[in-house]
């Protein structure tokens, strides 16, 4: 990875060209046919693949011996240019907003977003990758939109907010959540209400998703774990896990009685949307 960080600093310019190019998604080259000193990107939207420019093979060649792209072969038969991870990080790295956080966004997928502090709102550098969930809402499939629609990302977030609070995933680190503040230790109590409360939801949940389903989502929610690892951990094939999570997902979502537009006669009042019902303390 070093490396191919040292060689990705020295791109020329058409080189980063392509690079960038090839980033998109559903995105890949190919040698021309009529001129085999160039090569084709070509971008698949809506089905239907489309010319995205043309650069000169030398440039194509330079990005597979610096590692960052690699050459496949594609279901017509043809080899296809591809962007590696190493490729990834370079462009990622390049990105970076601060130079002495290069390293950081090589390796990490960041985006801007807004907290609440003692202070007011404050914009925060947050890591976009930890999430699954917030993936599987970013990454467009090949129709172009996104994996997983807005009803079942809330749906989601719901489910790993009830498991934070049922306290069932194990702690991995110091816990500072039980020190004594300012206005005195917490109310035994409320604590224990409020873990109860959602270990009652978290039953309900799993009760109507049954089995199979609960246990997937509790390793995405949960454990945040990504489909990769989903897939390799249960033997699944290639590119399944994202199948059979947007159907979890989506039967999760019709438990909490989560949306993605409002139909029959709400329809006409205006609403276009079912929020999810914000969780505060254990109450619904």
């Amino acid at each position: 990875m070093a490396a191919s960080t040292a060689a990705g600093d020295s791109l020329t310019r058409d080189a980063r060209r392509l690079l960038t190019a090839l980033a998109q998604p559903e995105t890949w080259a190919i040698v021309d046919p009529t001129e085999p000193s160039s090569v084709l990107v070509h971008r698949r939207r809506s089905g239907i693949s489309v010319g995205a420019g043309r650069f000169a093979s030398t440039v194509a060649e330079a990005l597979v011996r610096q590692d960052l792209g690699r050459w496949e072969q594609a279901a017509s038969g043809r080899k296809a240019l591809r962007l590696t991870k190493a490729g990834e990080a370079c462009l990622r790295r390049a990105s970076a907003p601060e130079a002495d956080m290069a390293f950081f966004h090589q390796h990490r997928e960041t985006e801007l977003a807004s907290v609440e502090t003692d202070s007011g709102a404050a914009r925060v550098r947050v890591d976009a990758d930890e999430s699954p969930l917030d993936w599987l809402r970013r990454r467009k499939g090949r129709d172009g939109e996104p994996m997983i629609d807005q009803a079942s990302y809330q749906a989601g977030e719901r489910l790993r907010t009830d498991i934070m609070l049922a306290g069932l995933l194990p702690g991995v680190t110091a816990r500072w959540d039980g020190m004594p503040r300012s206005g005195g230790p917490a109310s035994p109590g409320e604590a224990t209400d409020r873990m109860v409360a959602a270990r009652q939801r978290l039953r309900n949940a799993f009760d109507a998703l049954g089995g199979d389903f609960s246990d997937l989502l509790l390793d995405l929610c949960g454990f945040l774990k990504g489909l990769e690892q989903i897939e390799r951990e249960r033997q699944w094939p290639a590119r399944s896990a994202k199948i059979v999570v947007r159907l979890a997902l989506t039967r999760l979502a019709e438990h909490y009685g989560i949306e993605a537009s409002a139909q029959g006669p709400a329809a006409s009042r205006g609403i276009r949307a079912w929020q999810a019902v914000v969780i505060d303390g254990g109450k619904v």
